[in-house]
């Protein structure tokens, strides 16, 4: 199994291909929250809110996304 950190550093880039792959912000904030789900350490239902909540955002911009994404640590 993944250490802590190294399940977040795969979630980030995960995240962030998505995001490329689909040219869309909120692609990468539902990988970084179905991925997150997937480790012990990171299981949070405060995380899964905060995803759930970025995700409502109508302004959410590539920029916010990548910075959200980024700030996971």
């Amino acid at each position: 199994m993944k250490t802590r950190a190294e399940h977040i550093k795969w979630c980030k880039e995960r995240a962030i291909q998505e995001m490329d792959f689909y040219k869309d912000p909120k692609q990468g904030i539902m990988s970084m929250l179905s991925d997150i789900r997937k480790h012990p350490e990171t299981d949070s239902e405060s995380l899964a809110a905060l995803c759930m909540m970025t995700l409502q955002d109508r302004n959410l911009t590539y920029h916010k996304a990548l910075e959200f994404i980024n700030g996971f640590n």
